[in-house]
C-alpha cells in the first residue's frame, strides 16, 4: 500500500463531492489521460478537467460517494457511486463506478472509469430506448458523439 497515492484518490473524490474542480484539477499530471464508456480518450489536463467542469456544471444534485480506496507505488483503484438526475429525462440515476489510476511525479496521469453502459441507459433514458436501444454499438456511438460535441462546445465557449 502506499498512502500517498490513495490520500490522493481520496482527495480527488472528497473535491468531487464538494464539487470543487480546481481541487480535483491538482490532483492531475498535466500530461493526464482520461477514458471511461462515453468519453473513451481524452488527454491532458485541460481536456479531462473540462469534461469534469462540465458534468459539474449540468448535474447540479450529483452526489458522489467513495470506496474500496487502494494504492500502490503506480497504480491504484476505487469504487465510486454518482446519484444524479440525468439531463432532459431527469430521470434518477445510480451509477456504480470503478475506477483505476497510473501515478507519476505524485499525482494521478492516468484515470480510467468502467461502469456497466447498458444498465446506466435503462436508469438515464428508460424504456424504450435505454432498454432495447442501450447495448447496441450505433447507440453507444450516438452517445459518445453528443458527449464528445458538447464537450467541445464547453470547451470553446470557455
Amino acid at each position: 500500500m502506499n498512502d500517498q497515492n490513495t490520500a490522493l484518490i481520496r482527495s480527488f473524490y472528497d473535491a468531487f463531492a464538494r464539487r470543487d474542480p480546481d481541487a480535483m484539477e491538482r490532483c492531475y499530471h498535466p500530461d493526464v489521460t482520461f477514458g471511461d464508456p462515453v468519453f473513451q480518450d481524452l488527454e491532458g489536463r485541460a481536456r479531462v478537467m473540462g469534461m469534469w467542469r462540465m458534468l459539474l456544471g449540468r448535474d447540479g444534485d450529483i452526489k458522489v460517494t467513495v470506496r474500496d480506496v487502494a494504492a500502490r507505488d503506480h497504480d491504484g483503484a476505487a469504487h465510486w457511486t454518482a446519484r444524479y438526475a440525468f439531463g432532459k429525462t431527469a430521470r434518477q440515476v445510480v451509477n456504480e463506478v470503478d475506477a483505476l489510476f497510473r501515478f507519476e511525479d505524485g499525482l494521478i496521469i492516468r484515470h480510467h472509469d468502467e461502469f456497466d453502459f447498458k444498465h446506466w441507459s435503462k436508469m438515464a433514458l428508460g424504456r424504450p430506448v435505454g432498454l432495447f436501444f442501450g447495448w447496441t454499438p450505433m447507440f453507444r456511438a450516438t452517445i459518445r458523439g453528443r458527449a464528445m460535441r458538447s464537450l467541445e462546445e464547453f470547451i470553446d465557449a470557455r
